[in-house]
């Protein structure tokens, strides 16, 4: 960012007051009987029906529709461990999204905990207050220990967005580049750059629609993870394969489909050109890619390519998934987000690529028409008919999986 646009940013988050969030109240409390119903000595009512039934915490307090965006700041965007505090405008931003996109209620809360058991156990006993969590910006491998304890421990959906939506967004454009590039999620080789918590969780995803797993190259930064390095943690050796390729160029010749989730200009010309015959790139660190997309057209006419980018086509942004992931899993007061959950997610955003695009959706891009094809694989952050699609077929996959206390629809 240039010097103005760094100005325009911190003037954004500072005026005309702090902050992007506020509280606002639902009732009315303009006399003294208001008062005396929204407190003392009226709020014991609603307290009496809690102690007696914890399910009318959903009925009397705004617990149903409110989620938890919780940090500890250790792995922030692109600018690594800065600190709880220092994530908290990230949080902030969070919640900014789900109220606007789904109508959900949010705080935000940085944790911070001196170890992952700490802030476990702070996120555990505050989790009374919220209908589901939303994990953010947490460093592996303690985001997968750290998740996995909590689904363990708590009844109401916990879902780490850096993993799991972006590995939703990510499949939903593959099943679309696969079609368009005329290939098979059970063939294909994959190699994915990055193994860290999005990579990680992309490629369970991906399993479940038909990847094979001894298709699958996975990249850290010591090159591809294969079962004769004593190196690998239990997220990373899971992946390992038997395989005399050992760095990127090695696994990216004759590899059908890249993903990049990893740092910028990782990826050369000479390995695009080892490429199949038409390869699909997504290169999606942001804000630089893995390569440019202008470089990766040049060197390969047949390729299709997404990015985290929004000035470039195929902008693969968690925004599509988790606002209506979480609105689907509310609405049926659902226990957490399985793994049906988030394949309903997956091809109700792929799906709805396919229909035609509303006029307001181009007016916001200014744009005169918007197809399905190469420049044109998942929905755009503003389509309003994400949260017709993707939360209901969240919440009956809930349902149908047998997580959900309510049926869906609900009244």
């Amino acid at each position: 960012m240039n010097e103005e646009r760094k100005k325009a940013a911190l003037d954004y988050h500072a005026n005309p007051e702090p902050g992007k969030i506020c509280i606002e109240l639902t009732k009315s409390c303009i006399s003294q009987d208001d008062l005396a119903l929204a407190y003392t000595p009226g709020v014991a009512e609603p307290v009496r029906a809690i102690a007696d039934n914890i399910e009318e915490a959903y009925r009397y307090t705004a617990k149903g529709n409110l989620v938890a965006v919780i940090t500890d700041g250790t792995a922030v965007l692109g600018l690594g461990n800065v600190g709880a505090l220092a994530g908290k405008p990230v949080m902030e931003g969070k919640g900014v999204l789900f109220k606007k996109f789904a109508g959900i209620n949010c705080f935000d809360i940085e944790v911070d905990a001196p170890s992952p058991e700490a802030f476990i156990e702070t996120v555990a006993n505050i989790a009374p207050t919220f209908g589901g969590i939303n994990l953010e910006d947490i460093a592996a491998p303690h985001c997968f220990e750290i998740e996995k304890a909590l689904i363990e421990r708590l009844d109401i959906p916990v879902f780490h967005d850096d993993q799991h939506g972006t590995a939703i967004i990510i499949a939903a454009g593959l099943l679309n580049a696969l079609q368009l590039q005329q290939k098979e999620m059970g063939q294909i080789k994959l190699v994915c750059l990055g193994a860290g918590a999005a990579g990680i969780a992309a490629m369970h995803l991906l399993l479940e629609l038909g990847l094979k797993k001894d298709n699958i190259r996975l990249i850290d930064r010591k090159g591809v993870i294969h079962t004769g390095r004593d190196d690998l943690v239990d997220y990373k050796q899971e992946f390992a394969v038997n395989t005399k390729e050992r760095s990127l160029l090695d696994a990216m010749t004759g590899a059908d489909v890249l993903i990049g989730v990893s740092g910028p200009d990782l990826v050369t010309v000479e390995m695009l050109l080892a490429m199949a015959p038409k390869p699909i790139v997504f290169a999606l660190s942001n804000p630089d890619p893995e390569i440019r997309p202008d470089l990766a057209h040049e060197t390969r006419p047949d390729l299709l390519m997404a990015t985290g980018r929004s000035d470039h086509p195929n902008q693969v942004n968690n925004v599509l998934g988790f606002p209506f992931i979480f609105r689907g899993a509310l609405d049926v007061r659902a226990s957490c987000i399985n793994m049906a959950m988030q394949l309903a997610a997956v091809h109700a955003i792929a799906d709805l690529a396919h229909e035609t695009v509303p006029e307001e959706v181009l007016a916001a891009y200014q744009l005169d028409h918007l197809d399905f094809g190469f420049d044109y694989i998942i929905p755009t952050p503003l389509d309003p008919r994400l949260i017709e699609r993707v939360a209901p077929a969240v919440a009956r996959a809930a349902v149908d999986s047998g997580v959900a206390r309510l049926d869906y629809p609900v009244a």
